[in-house]
């Protein structure tokens, strides 16, 4: 198993897109790539902390390699705003892939690299490509945000669009439970 650390907007988007990933064995939303130990959702949403909202994930890359993860992690969110999402604004909705060794970093690069050639965004890629620093879990309630809450209006109006795309263009690596 390998783990990964990825913030790409509302740590709830990313988190229920990438639990439905086969191979992903286990996903965490929190924060991480800050300067303040044990931050608070609230310290976070200040923007003072140095935090982006994230999840770390375990997945075992015979099963799902790294680069596919970052493919979609490049489609299902924007990865051309700086330090915002839709509505969500400020550092802590940055873009930022946290790589732990230096395969991720190469690995990271290239798929970066790639999705700019392709010029599936019209405007340039922002995404930062960062060392893994520290990440620590959100608090329990927002754990499977999405699956609690489908119905709520953020849930059905920015997150069920982002898991119809991945059904739409990754259905082969959507797990069988939530096809």
């Amino acid at each position: 198993m390998e783990s990964a650390t990825l913030a790409g907007g509302c740590f709830w988007c990313t988190e229920a897109i990438y639990k439905r990933l086969k191979g992903v064995i286990s996903v965490e939303p929190g924060y991480a790539g800050g300067d303040i130990p044990n931050p608070s959702y609230e310290d976070v949403c200040n923007g003072t902390t140095g935090h982006a909202e994230a999840i770390q994930f375990k997945f075992d890359p015979k099963i799902i390699p790294f680069d596919k993860l970052l493919e979609i992690f490049f489609h299902l969110h924007d990865p051309t705003t700086l330090n915002r999402q839709g509505n969500d604004v400020g550092t802590q909705y940055r873009s930022v892939i946290f790589y732990h060794n230096t395969q991720q970093k190469e690995i990271a690069e290239k798929v970066k690299q790639k999705i700019e050639k392709e010029k599936i965004w019209k405007d340039p890629i922002v995404t930062k490509i960062e060392p893994f620093k520290n990440f620590y879990v959100a608090e329990n309630y927002h754990k499977d945000y999405y699956g609690k809450n489908k119905e709520k209006g953020y849930c059905s109006f920015i997150i069920t669009p982002k898991i119809n795309k991945l059904l739409k263009f990754y259905k082969k690596e959507v797990k069988e439970e939530y096809q």
